[in-house]
């Protein structure tokens, strides 16, 4: 479920901050992102940051820790992480500010390209030996055959979660944010995770894939693997839409629903 979002900061996560990177001289929370407490860009004398965070008692607060551990292994496709403090009741993540535009995933956006080239560029970077949640781990509630798991398992770097508002496109390319869930897996589970967004910004199932295969590890896809994939994310967002959760879920529920019937017609 999505986390409701401060639009103030309080004094303590003030105070906080400023251990870190000196005196706070100007602060704007951002509405974009479901998954923090705090998001904020601030501005101290020593440098602009984006701050984000969530109180200790959080449920998804083991997040936090998760992007500060991988952040030294993504600094190529990722903004760079200043810091991490967990004090005062709260556990923030202090990044440097990116300037750049959430990407655009309609048919015909330069985006796609260059949001694809990135991938292409973290497809590179080795899983590092972190304790990492694993794809057939995350999606072992939504197959009704155990047996497709094994479809799912590897050892690449996935970032997982491909909501426009993860994805800054700059000047310089492409850059990915909030990497609270990054797993392993399949190498191609990427691409075929990032196209459910393509088709609900109005790709075509055809057109999303042909997008995806652009992704150096989209010729290893097994077919069958990737009918299992298509199953299990419709089943997933049908639970995500089930919880009641914001009216956003539903474009990407019938995108998962529009993939599931391509790879798995009647």
């Amino acid at each position: 479920m999505p986390t409701p979002r401060l639009t103030d900061l309080p004094g303590t996560v003030l105070r906080l901050i400023e251990r870190h990177s000196g005196t706070v001289t100007g602060a704007e929370t951002v509405s974009a992102g479901r998954n923090s407490a705090i998001a904020a860009l601030v501005r101290t004398p020593e440098r602009d940051l984006f701050v984000k965070g969530l109180p200790l008692d959080h449920p998804r607060v083991w997040t936090q820790k998760r992007e500060a551990d991988v952040a030294p292994y993504v600094q190529e496709v990722a903004p760079r992480l200043h810091w991490h403090a967990e004090s005062d009741g709260w556990n923030l993540l202090g990044f440097e500010r990116i300037e750049g535009e959430h990407a655009d995933y309609t048919p015909g956006s330069a985006d796609v390209a260059a949001v694809m080239a990135v991938m292409t560029r973290l497809a590179d970077i080795p899983a590092p030996g972190l304790e990492l949640k694993s794809m057939p781990h995350r999606l072992r509630t939504y197959v009704d055959d155990p047996a497709d798991l094994a479809w799912f398992a590897g050892d690449a770097l996935l970032h997982t979660e491909w909501t426009p508002q993860n994805a800054l496109v700059t000047s310089n390319g492409a850059r990915f944010v909030d990497w609270g869930w990054v797993s392993t897996g399949a190498a191609w589970i990427e691409p075929a995770l990032w196209l459910l967004w393509l088709i609900a910004h109005g790709h075509t199932c055809e057109e999303a894939e042909r997008e995806a295969a652009a992704h150096p590890a989209w010729e290893d896809a097994p077919g069958e693997g990737l009918n299992a994939l298509a199953r299990a994310q419709r089943r997933l967002w049908d639970s995500i839409a089930a919880a009641g959760a914001d009216e956003w879920v539903r474009p990407v529920q019938r995108a998962a629903r529009a993939w599931d019937n391509h790879r798995n017609p009647a």
